[in-house]
């Protein structure tokens, strides 16, 4: 039993995409559960299923929780990840670092893959508001990269790939004058 989130959530398509990639039909060749994230290491645990997906930052609470019972668990590499970017440009390449997990049967660092962000806003919102937000961000990107581990690998260039959005007006104005569009 693989819970590979609750219906109509990002993480249930993150997770199809993966099972996809590695040529696993979720609905034929697995016993797909519908769970919310939240609801998974528990249930991991006491061995009411026998793994999860979770698209989340690390380090995180729920894979923490995970591997601190009494079952050893192991994070799972991905496979093929340059298909699967080629694939979707909204993925990026990744790792969970084993230090985060202590309790982890992983001794070494585990590769997958992670979804980009997009900060958005409203077109309302002024150009002046959010080029200043946007240079605050990109000239500072050292003292932002430090506020949590998975904006670790951002540079200025990454952070403009794989847009899922339309490029607000104040940001372009900030890109052009830093010379990144």
């Amino acid at each position: 039993i693989v819970n590979i989130g609750n219906p109509g959530s990002g993480n249930r398509g993150n997770a199809i995409d993966a099972l996809e990639n590695a040529g696993i039909n979720w609905e034929t060749d697995i016993q797909a559960e519908g769970l919310k994230a939240s609801e998974a290491a528990k249930m991991l645990q006491d061995g009411r299923i026998d793994a999860y997906f979770y698209t989340v930052g690390h380090p995180s609470g729920s894979f923490k929780e995970a591997t601190a019972g009494r079952r050893k668990v192991k994070f799972i590499p991905i496979e093929n990840i340059d298909k699967l970017l080629a694939a979707h440009s909204y993925y990026a390449k990744s790792y969970i670092p084993a230090e985060y997990y202590p309790n982890a049967a992983n001794t070494t660092d585990t590769n997958t893959y992670g979804v980009k962000a997009t900060f958005c806003t409203s077109a309302n919102v002024s150009d002046d508001i959010v080029y200043a937000i946007t240079k605050e961000v990109f000239e500072n990107l050292e003292d932002f990269k430090a506020l949590h581990p998975a904006f670790g690998t951002l540079t200025k260039e990454s952070m403009l790939e794989g847009l899922t959005a339309p490029i607000h007006d104040g940001a372009m104005k900030y890109y052009k004058e830093a010379g990144l569009k």
